[in-house]
């Protein structure tokens, strides 16, 4: 067992170092100064070039060819599984394509801030066109000969392939727009009036993050443009926003972000500075963020429990009782934004992505012309026309920062928190009556026992077949949505 023992060493410190590259993308989104934006691309290139000289190091491959897979447990088979797979990524891509992607990734970032602070997608299509032409030539160099956009895939998904995807999200569009369509055409529910304190907001969202056990000893909130999680096994951060006419902006960005931590930090700690650390895809880890912002935080029963925390808070807000505060956490409106549209919508606006992405890297969609292909799908998709780039085609991070293959892990994860959801309740009594209480503990326990603590021992599709004991379908996420939402809006 000593290659493997010697390949396990070498990784730990592998894993330790991508550690501190995620603390510097963190400090990066939260607290560092603007002018030090040049200063950290130079610094996350020299982290890259030193994690890809590790990562395609030749010594990874003699120990691999030395290890006798028939003496490994099942932990040790997936560890050696994950590394077989990243060693073939990385010898696949050139050290210096690596590092130049780090670096203009990390300062595409700014450049997009700046364009989508002044609505000036001219000020941004350079670097774009940049990131674009990096991210096809990685893919080029994985993709042995098949499709670009599969190959981008595998670095969120592992194993999924766009031909899958667009059959599901293909069954997900016509009963998603069905019942967007009926709802839009009944009476809409009162919203929440007033301004909501910043301090108060962000008190109440720490009360709430503690509610669905997210540890603060092991974790933080702080404030960023784009909400998001960072870390990994003791050290797992979330960032949040806030506004002062929507308070739901800043406590569900919240619940769904302590989704995403309390996966990483639910993960055994035998795991820890290992391939088994880390949730084991982007879509099984918005499973985790779907499933706690949404079967459990819209919940009738959890916004009972929330209605109460809110009216301590903010006194009076323009809703009289628990049953209509639920109904404005649930209401259903024509928006622009993705992370902050109603669960009907939300995949709708991810299906566009998905197509348009798809487009940008096979080069049938110019980057120039981005934002009228956006104007025009969305007006399709929504009837309504986009006002400005910020509400369009600038809202996103991801495309800045080269995240290609990562929008259709978001659908994706909602269709595993339904199939979660089913299971979960199946399995255990009395969740809703323990939300009313503000306790989601009987809940969240059996996503850590089941889901959670296992992190990359699975594969991402054999995960939620083992917590749920069927296969993965669109079909729970439809009837809970159609179900739901007929209640709310008696249709």
């Amino acid at each position: 067992m000593s290659a493997y023992n010697d390949l396990m060493a070498f990784q730990k410190t592998t894993e330790a170092l991508g550690s501190v590259a995620g603390r510097l993308n963190w400090d990066q989104e939260t607290i560092m100064p603007e002018g030090a934006a040049a200063q950290r691309g130079e610094e996350l290139s020299a982290m890259e070039t030193v994690l890809h000289a590790r990562r395609t190091d030749a010594r990874v491959g003699d120990w691999l060819a030395s290890i006798d897979a028939g003496t490994l447990d099942a932990v040790q088979t997936a560890n050696i599984s994950h590394i077989k797979r990243s060693f073939a990524r990385n010898t696949k891509v050139p050290a210096d394509l690596a590092s130049e992607i780090a670096k203009v990734t990390s300062m595409s970032q700014g450049i997009w801030a700046e364009a989508r602070a002044n609505d000036d997608f001219t000020h941004f299509a350079p670097t774009f066109e940049r990131v674009v032409a990096l991210k096809r030539e990685e893919a080029a160099a994985l993709a042995d000969g098949g499709d670009l956009y599969d190959a981008m895939l595998q670095d969120y998904e592992p194993g999924s392939t766009a031909a899958e995807l667009s059959a599901m999200f293909g069954a997900l569009r016509p009963r998603l727009s069905a019942l967007r369509d009926k709802v839009l055409g009944a009476d809409q529910p009162k919203g929440v009036s007033g301004t909501f304190d910043e301090t108060a907001q962000m008190a109440l969202t720490h009360e709430v993050a503690k509610s669905f056990g997210y540890d603060f000893h092991r974790g933080r909130i702080d404030k960023a443009v784009h909400p998001f999680s960072s870390g990994s096994g003791s050290d797992s951060r979330i960032t949040t926003r806030t506004s002062h006419d929507d308070p739901f902006n800043c406590l569900y960005s919240t619940i769904h972000e302590v989704g995403h931590a309390c996966y990483e930090l639910g993960i055994d700690d035998q795991h820890l500075f290992t391939p088994l650390g880390a949730g084991v895809s982007m879509g099984v880890h918005e499973s985790q963020s779907r499933i706690y912002e949404n079967q459990l935080g819209r919940s009738r029963a959890y916004t009972e429990y929330l209605y109460g925390k809110m009216r301590s808070s903010f006194g009076d807000f323009g809703i009289s009782s628990a049953e209509g505060f639920y109904a404005a956490v649930n209401r259903v409106t024509q928006g622009y934004i993705r992370t902050e549209s109603d669960e009907i919508q939300y995949n709708l606006h991810v299906l566009l992505r998905f197509d348009l992405e798809r487009d940008i890297i096979s080069g049938a969609l110019d980057v120039k012309d981005l934002p009228e292909a956006w104007n025009t799908r969305f007006e399709a998709d929504f009837g309504v026309k986009v006002d400005k780039v910020s509400n369009g085609c600038l809202q996103d991070v991801h495309w800045p920062v080269g995240l290609f293959g990562y929008f259709p892990t978001y659908s994706l994860g909602n269709v595993y928190a339904g199939c979660l959801n089913k299971a979960m309740r199946s399995d255990v009594a009395g969740i809703d009556a323990a939300l009313i209480k503000g306790n989601t503990a009987p809940a969240t326990d059996w996503l850590r026992d089941n889901v959670q603590q296992y992190g990359g021992l699975r594969s991402p599709h054999d995960t939620i077949v083992h917590a749920c004991g069927f296969e993965p379908t669109e079909v729970p996420l439809l009837d809970y949505l159609e179900e739901k939402f007929s209640g709310i809006y008696g249709i």
